[in-house]
C-alpha cells in the first residue's frame, strides 16, 4: 500500500524556499571608502554622509564602509590643513630671517 499523504515521491529533492533577500551595498558608501583610501580629503567625507542617509532611508548594507569613508575623508582633510600650516609657518619665518 502507498503512502497517498506524501506530496513528493522518495528520493526526490522538495523545492527550497529562497532565503532572505540580502540588501544591496551602497554604492556611495563605496566610493566615499575608495576615495578615502586613495586620500582625497573633501569628497568621502561629503559621500559618506550622503550614502549615510541613504542607507537610513532605503535600508540598504554598506554603513561601515560610509563611516570608514568619513574617517579617512576627516583624517586627510587634517593632515592636508597641518600641511598648509606648516607651509605658511615656514614661509613666514623663511621671509622674516
Amino acid at each position: 500500500m502507498t503512502d497517498v499523504h506524501c506530496p513528493v515521491a522518495p528520493g526526490v529533492a522538495r523545492p527550497q524556499q529562497p532565503g532572505p533577500i540580502e540588501p544591496r551595498t551602497n554604492g556611495l558608501a563605496i566610493t566615499a571608502f575608495v576615495l578615502g583610501l586613495l586620500g582625497f580629503a573633501l569628497l568621502p567625507v561629503a559621500l559618506g554622509h550622503i550614502a549615510l542617509r541613504q542607507i537610513r532611508r532605503r535600508g540598504d548594507a554598506g554603513t561601515g564602509l560610509a563611516a570608514m569613508g568619513l574617517v579617512l575623508g576627516y583624517a586627510a582633510t587634517v593632515v592636508y590643513a597641518a600641511l598648509v600650516l606648516v607651509v605658511i609657518w615656514g614661509t613666514i619665518r623663511a621671509a622674516t630671517s
